[in-house]
């Protein structure tokens, strides 16, 4: 991954959580943005969240979705790119697997 891209995916990361964190009204559910990566032309973004409590996963995730076009146009304003990346949201899986594998370790 080039430096550039690493760069845009941090600058992407801070922007976007705090739209979220501004913009986005969660009910008793904190979401996190764990992972942000951008394609090497700049026309996509994928973002993984992580949610707390995770058996609300699919309720932060539909919120998320709902709102999706007023978080993208909020993004295309505070970010001077030449392509400013469309986002995606997807829920970050690593945690459960990391459960799942502690669990089969203490056993």
């Amino acid at each position: 991954m080039s430096q550039r891209i690493q760069r845009v995916n941090e600058l992407l990361k801070q922007e976007i959580s705090q739209l979220l964190l501004k913009e986005i009204d969660f009910d008793d559910v904190l979401v996190t943005i764990t992972n942000v990566d951008t394609s090497p032309d700049l026309k996509n973004c994928k973002v993984k969240i992580s949610v707390i409590p995770t058996e609300k996963n699919k309720l932060a995730l539909e919120i998320i979705e709902k709102n999706i076009y007023h978080l993208q146009q909020a993004l295309n304003k505070r970010i001077r790119l030449k392509f400013t990346p469309k986002i995606s949201f997807e829920i970050d899986q690593i945690e459960a697997k990391a459960q799942r594998i502690e669990e089969i370790l203490s056993q």
